[in-house]
């Protein structure tokens, strides 16, 4: 089933209204979008929709947080990490308040919305900050997951969901250590760390890389931050060839973490996929990918030529 991470946030987050009193819920007038108003149905004494204010809503999340309530706050990853990124930074990271932000309608598969909503740098400029967490889950089972844990887990943390129907890659009954990395597939000499949409995406191209005599080790990275060194290392060692694979700027996000730890602790060629550095332009999400080769096609296409 082809269900957008966005809207397993909706339906997390509406449960976790349910049950506990102490979340509470804030949007920036898109929570029709964001599926924040799902949980607006079920505790609406407990939904503030702050308008067309990001800043704002994060100074009234972390008010909220002061109190003792687990504020949820939503927008799009563009405004909710651009424009309140001072915010994010001086109210939640650095007094290590309880807010959990979650930044929707990630990436260029905003499609139509156009490079002003496309976040390809959400990623970067929240993981520059100290204190902060960030998960990018892979499918709506992951994305429920995550936002039942970052309600439990104290202290800021950043969540990446998708406008687009992603492709499942976990069975509804998955159980999920977020401090792990995640090897979907375990295959030889040739490894894709990947998160997000570009997780299905990587799982796509290794099919078709199957018929090149190449077996690929697919690798889940939700926990961009804190990152589990350990697992990543394995995999370094592990493997002869190694790539990163994401719907972001290659520049800082989680091919940068991979990178890092290589350069630190076993240094190694990385090649990254994702967005070189470069915008995209309004079109349709699916054109879009296959246009900056972030498709299956396109991702199998990049790992052959670079293993050549």
């Amino acid at each position: 089933m082809a269900k957008a991470t966005r809207e397993a946030y909706g339906e997390a987050l509406a449960e976790l209204a349910k049950e506990n009193p102490r979340i509470v819920v804030l949007d920036a007038d898109v929570a029709g979008s964001t599926k924040s108003a799902v949980a607006q149905k079920v505790a609406p004494e407990r939904f503030f929709d702050m308008g067309i204010a990001e800043a704002d809503m994060i100074g009234h999340a972390a008010g909220l947080a002061t109190s003792g309530y687990i504020p949820f706050a939503s927008t799009f990853a563009m405004f909710a990490t651009g424009r309140a990124w001072e915010q994010i930074r001086n109210s939640l990271a650095y007094p290590q308040l309880n807010v959990k932000v979650c930044g929707s309608h990630a990436g260029i598969t905003v499609g139509e919305d156009g490079v002003s909503h496309q976040a390809i740098e959400d990623i970067a400029i929240i993981r520059a900050i100290p204190g902060m967490r960030i998960f990018v889950p892979a499918d709506a089972t992951e994305t429920k997951a995550v936002v039942k844990y970052a309600a439990k887990v104290k202290g800021p943390v950043y969540i990446r969901t998708g406008r687009a129907g992603i492709a499942d890659v976990y069975d509804e009954d998955k159980k999920f250590d977020f401090s792990k990395i995640n090897i979907i597939h375990r295959g030889s000499k040739v490894a894709v760390f990947a998160c997000g949409i570009m997780v299905a995406t990587t799982l796509q191209a290794a099919e078709q890389l199957k018929t090149e005599g190449i077996d690929l080790t697919v690798v889940d990275v939700c926990s961009i931050k804190p990152i589990d060194e350990e697992g990543v290392l394995e995999v370094l060692k592990d493997h002869e060839h190694i790539f990163t694979a994401e719907e972001h700027n290659i520049i800082g996000g989680l091919g940068g973490a991979i990178c890092e730890i290589a350069a630190e602790k076993l240094p190694r060629q990385i090649h990254r996929i994702g967005m070189k550095d470069c915008f995209a332009e309004s079109g349709s999400w699916k054109e879009l990918l296959v246009k900056y080769g972030l498709d299956g096609n396109g991702v199998a296409k990049e790992i052959i030529e670079n293993l050549k």
